[in-house]
C-alpha cells in the first residue's frame, strides 16, 4: 500500500472568502473566490450547510475510493496495531491548507464532552495553525465575560469588533504555530495561510456573521440554540501570559505544538538538508518549500515539490526524506 499524493480536496460555497494562495501553492490556477480550505488526508464530512449524506470533504483516492472507506477496511494497514486497539478505524486527525481571503468570523468549537453530551458526537474540536504567511490573529478574551452578556451581544449582531476588542491581538510570523483549545474564542485574520491539524470534526459556534455568506442566526449554534451553544464557549479571561504560552516560535522538532495538544494530533517539522528519516506511522505530509524524495521502508518512491500533499499508511514503514525542504508532518495521537 504505497503512500498516495492527494491532489487539491476544496469543499465549495464555505461561508467565508479565501484568496489566491493555496492555488499558487498547489501550482494549479483557480478562480474560485469561497474556496478557502483544502482538505488533505480527509475522513470527514462538512456539515455546513450540506445534507448528511454527502461526501463534500472526504478525500477520494486515485482508485475512486474515498480514504475513509479504504481505512475502515483495512485500518490496522493504515493506522498499525497500537492506533486501532486504542482509537479503533478512526483516524482522529484532519489536515488543511486555509487561506483566509478576508478575516474568519469569531468563534468557537466544542469540546468532545460538550459534543457528546449535547450532539452525540464522538470529537470536538481543537485545532492547530502552522503559520505561513504573517498577519494577525485573535485568540482567547483578555476579561471574564458574563454568559447573559455573551448571549446579548451574539443575539444582537454585535459580536464582531465588540468581541474582538476584548480579545488578545497577536502578530504572528510565518513557521510559528498557534494551538486553539477548544472552547476559546477565535479570529484568523485576511490575508494569513496556515496549516491547520484537527479533531476531525466540522462544528463551528458563530458570535458574528455580518459580512459573511451564512445566515448565523439560523446555522450559527449546531442546532441547539444559542442559549445552549455558548455554553461551550469559555467566557474566563486569559491573561497575555497564558494566551502567548499556546503560540510556538520556528522550531524543527517532532512536536511543534503547545505541549497541551498533544492528546490531540501531532504536528512535526523537518528540514530536510540532504537526508532526514521519520518514524512509522500513519501521516499526513506537506512541503512547503523545495524539493524532495520520499522513500519508505516497503520501497516506495515519490518526487515531490513545493505545495505537494501526500498520505503515507503504516504499512508502508518508516520515511527517508531526502533533498533539501522544509516539510510538515501531520500525525494522529499517540
Amino acid at each position: 500500500m504505497p503512500p498516495i499524493i492527494l491532489p487539491a480536496n476544496q469543499p465549495p460555497n464555505r461561508f467565508y472568502a479565501g484568496g489566491p494562495q493555496i492555488a499558487a501553492f498547489r501550482s494549479h490556477p483557480s478562480s474560485a473566490t469561497h474556496e478557502p480550505e483544502d482538505w488533505i488526508a480527509s475522513t470527514t464530512c462538512c456539515s455546513a450547510g450540506q445534507a448528511s449524506s454527502s461526501n463534500i470533504g472526504l478525500t477520494r483516492l486515485p482508485s475512486g475510493t474515498l480514504l475513509r472507506d479504504a481505512v475502515s477496511s483495512e485500518p490496522e494497514k493504515w493506522l498499525g496495531p497500537a492506533h486501532v486497539a486504542k482509537y479503533g478505524s478512526d483516524t482522529k486527525l484532519l489536515v488543511k491548507l486555509l487561506d483566509a481571503g478576508q478575516r474568519l468570523p469569531v468563534h468557537a468549537h466544542p469540546h468532545v464532552d460538550w459534543a457528546a453530551k449535547h450532539l452525540r458526537e464522538k470529537h470536538g474540536k481543537a485545532e492547530a495553525w502552522y503559520i505561513l504567511t504573517p498577519g494577525s490573529v485573535w485568540l482567547g478574551l483578555k476579561e471574564d465575560i458574563d454568559p447573559e452578556e455573551l448571549l446579548g451581544i451574539v443575539r444582537e449582531g454585535r459580536g464582531g469588533m465588540e468581541l474582538l476588542e476584548r480579545m488578545h491581538r497577536i502578530d504572528v510570523e510565518p513557521h510559528q504555530t498557534v494551538y486553539v483549545p477548544p472552547g476559546v474564542l477565535h479570529s484568523i485574520g485576511e490575508g494569513i495561510m496556515v496549516v491547520e491539524v484537527q479533531e476531525p470534526s466540522d462544528m463551528s459556534i458563530l458570535c458574528e456573521w455580518s459580512g459573511f455568506e451564512i445566515d448565523g442566526a439560523k446555522e450559527g449554534h449546531l442546532g441547539v440554540g444559542f442559549e445552549t451553544a455558548l455554553t461551550a464557549v469559555e467566557m474566563k479571561r486569559r491573561t497575555r501570559e497564558e494566551v502567548m504560552r499556546l503560540v510556538t516560535g520556528p522550531r524543527v522538532a517532532e512536536s511543534v505544538c503547545a505541549e497541551e495538544s498533544r492528546g490531540y494530533f501531532r504536528l512535526e517539522r523537518v528540514l530536510v538538508k540532504d537526508r532526514s528519516s521519520c518514524r512509522r506511522g500513519f501521516a499526513v505530509v506537506v512541503v512547503l518549500e523545495g524539493e524532495v524524495v520520499l522513500r519508505t521502508e516497503a520501497g516506495e518512491v515519490l518526487s515531490l515539490t513545493r505545495g505537494s500533499t501526500v498520505v503515507v499508511p503504516y504499512e508502508d514503514g518508516g520515511i527517508m526524506l531526502e533533498g533539501e525542504a522544509d516539510v510538515v508532518i501531520a500525525r494522529p495521537p499517540e
